[in-house]
C-alpha cells in the first residue's frame, strides 16, 4: 500500500511556507535546546527533534494539514514554523507557532500566521480557530492580539499544563486572499 501527500506551497511578501526539510533538522535541534522552546513542548534533545520532524510530516499525511516550516525570502534561511495542529489532547484544531531568535521582532510572526490561518480557512475547512498560549508566553499572546483573537479560556489544560486559549476570527472565504498565494509543489 503506497502513501502519498502534498504539502502546499504558500507565498507571502516575506516568506515561503513549506514542507518541512530534513535540513532544518540542526536548527530545530538549536532551537529546542533554548529557553524559547519552553512555551512550544521543549526542551528536546535531538532523537525528540528528529521525531518532531517526523511527526510534522505525518501529520499531514493523516490529516491533510499540519505545520509549514518558514524560509525567510531575502536570506533564504529556515526561520520557525506556523500552522495547524490537532492531535490527542488537543480539544480542537490550533493554530500554532514559532520563530527562531534572529526572526523575531521583524513582524514575520504575523505574517505566517496570517497566511496559515487564511490558508486554513479557504482551502482546509478551518475557520475560527483557536491557539494554546502558555501563561508565561507574552510574545505569542501579543501576536494573537494583533491578529484579533481574543482570549476564551484563561485556565485551559494541554497535556497536563496550564494554558490560555484564544479563538481567532472567522475569514469570510469568499472574498480574495490578501495575504498569501498558492502554489503547486
Amino acid at each position: 500500500m503506497q502513501s502519498s501527500f502534498v504539502i502546499p506551497h504558500v507565498e507571502t511578501d516575506r516568506l515561503i511556507l513549506r514542507a518541512p526539510h530534513l535540513d532544518d533538522l540542526p536548527a530545530m535541534t538549536a532551537f529546542f535546546a533554548t529557553e524559547r522552546s519552553y512555551m512550544v513542548g521543549g526542551p528536546k534533545d535531538a532523537l525528540e527533534c528528529w521525531s518532531s520532524l517526523s511527526n510534522r510530516l505525518g501529520h499531514w499525511a493523516l490529516r491533510g494539514y499540519g505545520l509549514w516550516h518558514l524560509t525567510d525570502k531575502a536570506s533564504g534561511t529556515f526561520v520557525g514554523w506556523t500552522g495547524m495542529i490537532y492531535v490527542p489532547g488537543w480539544a480542537e484544531p490550533e493554530l500554532g507557532w514559532a520563530l527562531m531568535a534572529e526572526a523575531e521582532g521583524k513582524g514575520l510572526g504575523s505574517e505566517a500566521a496570517t497566511a496559515a490561518r487564511d490558508y486554513a480557512a479557504r482551502y482546509q475547512d478551518l475557520n475560527g480557530v483557536i491557539s494554546y498560549i502558555a501563561h508565561a508566553n507574552d510574545r505569542s499572546r501579543v501576536l494573537a492580539r494583533r491578529l484579533g483573537a481574543a482570549l476564551e479560556h484563561e485556565n485551559a489544560e494541554l497535556l497536563g499544563k496550564r494554558a490560555q486559549i484564544w479563538r481567532h476570527p472567522k475569514i469570510d472565504v469568499n472574498t480574495p486572499a490578501l495575504t498569501a498565494e498558492r502554489t503547486g509543489q
